[in-house]
């Protein structure tokens, strides 16, 4: 398992990013697999950057397990910042055109459809967030 600590803030996007990408180097994922779990990864730290600590700062830690059992990235977000899950809240109606839907949700509703797991547990004082993509085709 690889570890990454920083400050939960929107100009680190870019190094978490790499940090993944680094990861994923190591297995036969796919240029698309990629960019979809790079999306997934941008939506959750950018929300943590953007809320978890409003409006003061902290720091995010990114833990990335690579399974070769059954191939799978499993990324966990962990912040001491104000307890939230957003997998509680409800997911948007993409039925409705755009001006008649709430604002928010999007992020998350898109993370749940491109990931094969997530999972949220407040822990010890702590949000931790868990994705998982499977990386076999």
């Amino acid at each position: 398992m690889k570890e990454l600590e920083v400050k939960a803030s929107v100009t680190n996007l870019n190094t978490v990013l790499q940090f993944i990408d680094t990861q994923l180097e190591t297995t036969n994922c796919s240029a698309k697999m990629q960019m979809q779990i790079d999306l997934a990864v941008e939506e959750i730290f950018v929300n943590i950057a953007n809320y978890a600590y409003s409006p003061k700062t902290g720091s995010a830690l990114i833990k990335v397990e690579i399974t070769q059992d059954s191939p799978a990235i499993r990324i966990t977000f962990i912040d001491s910042g104000t307890p939230y899950d957003p997998l509680t809240k409800d997911d948007p109606d993409i039925t409705l055109p755009s001006d008649k839907r709430a604002i928010g949700g999007l992020g998350i509703f898109l993370v749940k459809k491109i990931m094969d797991t997530i999972h949220y547990q407040y822990i010890h004082g702590k949000n931790t967030l868990t994705i998982i993509k499977k990386l076999a085709p």
